[in-house]
């Protein structure tokens, strides 16, 4: 079933000129990138997108990194996009992603993983409104 997914090349991916590196990965696999835009989000911004993290230790953290520099958001679209999206993003921590993801090739560390990817139909909608409201 064709569905919609965000997807996010995070600040440190983005420094690194990953971005045609791992746009390649999603097109690789058959994901439609359907709409795309670089910007670099502010900490209130920041704090709307974690908002489930909010109780979390770690959501400042979260954060102060997301908003730390541009990143560029995406609406994939493909059949399960959702799924196929984190089956090619890989484990949060890359020393458990398996070999070949965007994980395990790019990321720096747990917190610096390069990507996000909703993780789930009902958040891709949440997230894609809050990154492409009209």
């Amino acid at each position: 079933m064709s569905e919609q997914t965000l997807s996010l090349i995070k600040p440190d991916a983005v420094e690194r000129n990953l971005i045609g590196k791992i746009i390649q990965v999603f097109e690789e696999n058959g994901l439609v990138i359907e709409k795309m835009k670089k910007i670099h989000v502010n900490m209130d911004f920041a704090k709307k997108f974690y908002a489930v993290h909010s109780d979390k230790p770690f959501f400042n953290d979260l954060c102060n990194y997301i908003s730390s520099g541009p990143l560029v958001a995406m609406v994939l679209k493909g059949n399960n996009a959702v799924q196929k999206n984190r089956d090619l993003m890989g484990a949060t921590n890359p020393k458990d992603a398996k070999p070949g993801t965007i994980r395990s090739l790019y990321a720096i560390s747990i917190d610096k993983n390069s990507v996000h990817g909703s993780d789930s139909i009902e958040n891709a909608k949440i997230e894609i409104d809050l990154f492409f409201k009209d």
